[in-house]
């Protein structure tokens, strides 16, 4: 199991990401909200991803970025669930929607839950 979080797999594309703001569907796990878009290149090797940390909610910048790591990490670590049951391949945008700092364990458990969440939504569609 490859539980690697590399360069090929994050988001960057800018056109990517507005189609998935404006295309994508979502599923909700307090305080986490994961915004998904399944990608329509057939050649994608890996499953694209972003966080992202409003600064509406999370004023310091030192409390963005450790938010973001936690995000990351819990995905990186999580990633299995989707790689191994999903066949397409999807962009995926983390949200941090809560106003207080979590710890890793409740980022850990809400992305878990989140991408479980995704894998049924998709095999029911």
């Amino acid at each position: 199991m490859n539980e690697s979080f590399g360069k090929k797999e994050k988001l960057k594309s800018k056109i990517l990401i507005d189609r998935l703001f404006a295309e994508g569907k979502s599923v909700k796990k307090y305080p986490l909200r994961l915004i998904y878009l399944p990608l329509n290149d057939p050649e994608a090797e890996f499953h694209k991803t972003g966080v992202s940390v409003p600064k509406r909610n999370h004023k310091k910048a030192v409390d963005r970025i450790k938010l973001k790591r936690l995000m990351r990490e819990a995905f990186r670590k999580n990633k299995y669930l989707v790689s191994s049951q999903l066949d397409s391949r999807y962009a995926f945008m983390l949200i941090y929607t809560g106003r207080e700092k979590a710890t890793y364990q409740q980022v850990f458990s809400a992305t878990e839950e989140l991408l479980k969440r995704l894998v049924e939504k998709e095999k029911t569609r």
